[in-house]
Order: structure tokens, then C-alpha cells, then sequence
């Protein structure tokens, strides 16, 4: 099987502005942002999706949103801030890697989507 994107990039084979990296998951700035502020935050061991996370996966599911915290804080998001989970085609998933995206930088709007 190929690799997704997030994992050329964790592997450096397609370079990226990496904003925080550590032993578990990586954080990237998204080459489309939807926002001033948009990061990508991987875990680096892949997770096809949020949908297919299994029972030895809570750990890792938990550092990763409180990196997620910690990425949004150092990049001064201290008015707020989304963290977006997508799962699935019609959840707007558009790689099969467990990720979530950091936006902010702007008001955001509900409904979402």
C-alpha cells in the first residue's frame, strides 16, 4: 500500500512548514488554508480515520488533541480557536489519516459547513 500524503510528510519526503513534532504526532501548516491560522496535526502512526480508532488507540487519541492545544497556544490562536475532525467521504475526509485541523486567526461561523 502507498503512503498517504502525512506520511511523506512525517517521513520528509515532501517538505512542510512543521510548527511541532514529537515521538507520537507531527504538526504541519495546511498548503490550502481555510483560515489565517490552518494546521494539520497527524498522529504519526496512521489511523485510517477518527471512525476506525480502536481500543489501544485512547492514548494516542488524547496526546493528540492535547498537542493540538499546546500547537494552538504556541502559534498565539489566544482568542480562539476549531479543531476539526473530518471522517469519511461525506464528513469531508479527503485523506485517509487520522488528522485534525487547527484553525483560527478570524471569527469562525456556525454552522460549519
Amino acid at each position: 500500500m502507498s503512503k498517504t500524503i502525512f506520511e511523506k510528510i512525517i517521513a520528509r519526503e515532501i517538505p512542510s512548514a512543521i510548527v511541532y513534532e514529537d515521538d507520537l504526532v507531527a504538526a504541519f501548516r495546511d498548503v490550502s488554508p481555510q483560515a489565517p491560522t490552518h494546521i494539520l496535526i497527524v498522529p504519526k502512526r496512521p489511523i485510517p480515520r477518527v471512525g476506525e480508532a480502536q481500543a489501544d488507540d485512547q492514548a494516542l487519541l488524547g496526546h493528540l488533541l492535547f498537542k493540538a492545544a499546546e500547537v494552538a497556544q504556541k502559534v498565539g490562536l489566544t482568542g480562539g480557536y476549531r479543531l476539526v475532525i473530518n471522517n469519511g467521504r461525506d464528513g469531508g475526509e479527503s485523506v485517509p489519516h487520522l488528522h485534525v485541523h487547527i484553525l483560527g486567526g478570524r471569527s469562525m461561523k456556525w454552522p460549519p459547513g
